[in-house]
C-alpha cells in the first residue's frame, strides 16, 4: 500500500491499518494459495466457522470445500462498494438469489487459471437463477482488473476492494482466507458453501445445484 503523508486523516489511515491486520489474520492462507497451486489453507477448525457439522472436503485441482447444513449456515455481511466501473453495487441486490461470490486479484496465478472456468460457469448458471459477483481485492489501481475482466471475458460485475475492507464481515461465517476463494450464498443470504483456492466450473455447478436444488 506504500506510506501515508501526515496530512492524510488518522480514521482513514487506522482503517487501512485495521483492514490490513484483519488481512494478515484471514490472508495468510491466501498468499500460500497464490503462490502454490491454488489449493489455498484453511482446514477444519481453522476457517473461523463455530459449526461442528461442516463437511469440509479435498477435491483434487480446485482446493478446499466447505458446505454448511441450511441450520447452521449465517448471514452474510452487508457486501456493497463501486464496481470497476465506478457503479455501486451491493449484495442486497440479489436478494432472493444464489449468489456466487469471487474474491480475486488480477496479480493472483489462481486466479488467472480459475477466470474461464468462473465466467463459462456465470453463463451457463445465470438460467438457473444463480447470480456471480466478485471483488477484487489487493489490486493498487483498477487498470489491472479492468484489463484482466477483458482478458477473460468477464460477465459479471466485481466490487473494487484494495484494502480487503469488504472481507472483514466474514469472519463470524466462512471467511475467504485465501485469495481466490468463491461463496456460495443462498437464497435466504446465508453462506452455504466456500472454496479455498482456483475452482473449476464442475465444482461451482455442483455447489450451486445443492444449494438451488435444481437439477
Amino acid at each position: 500500500m506504500g506510506s501515508r503523508s501526515p496530512k492524510h486523516p488518522r480514521g482513514a489511515r487506522s482503517r487501512a491499518l485495521a483492514a490490513m491486520a484483519t488481512l494478515a489474520l484471514l490472508g495468510v492462507a491466501g498468499l500460500a494459495g497464490c503462490s502454490g497451486d491454488g489449493s489455498g489453507g484453511g482446514g477444519e477448525g481453522g476457517d473461523g466457522s463455530r459449526s461442528t457439522n461442516a463437511t469440509t472436503r479435498f477435491v483434487s485441482g480446485s482446493g478446499t470445500v466447505t458446505t454448511m447444513p441450511p441450520d447452521e449456515r449465517r448471514r452474510a455481511p452487508a457486501v456493497a462498494g463501486t464496481t470497476l466501473d465506478g457503479k455501486r453495487i451491493a449484495l442486497a441486490d440479489y436478494r432472493g438469489k444464489v449468489v456466487v461470490l469471487n474474491v480475486w486479484g488480477s496479480w493472483c496465478a489462481p486466479c488467472r487459471k480459475e477466470a474461464p472456468d468462473l465466467a463459462a460457469a456465470a453463463r451457463a448458471l445465470r438460467a438457473k437463477g444463480v447470480e456471480f459477483l466478485g471483488i477484487n481485492t489487493r489490486d493498487v489501481s483498477r487498470q489491472p482488473a479492468q484489463a484482466f475482466v477483458r482478458t477473460f471475458d468477464v460477465p459479471y460485475p466485481s466490487i473494487y476492494d484494495p484494502n480487503g475492507d469488504q472481507l472483514l464481515g466474514f469472519r463470524a461465517t466462512l471467511p475467504p482466507s485465501a485469495i481466490p476463494s468463491t461463496l456460495v450464498i443462498d437464497k435466504q443470504g446465508r453462506v452455504a458453501a466456500r472454496v479455498l483456492g482456483n475452482v473449476s466450473r464442475r465444482t461451482l455447478e455442483q455447489l450451486t445445484t445443492d444449494v438451488t436444488g435444481l437439477r
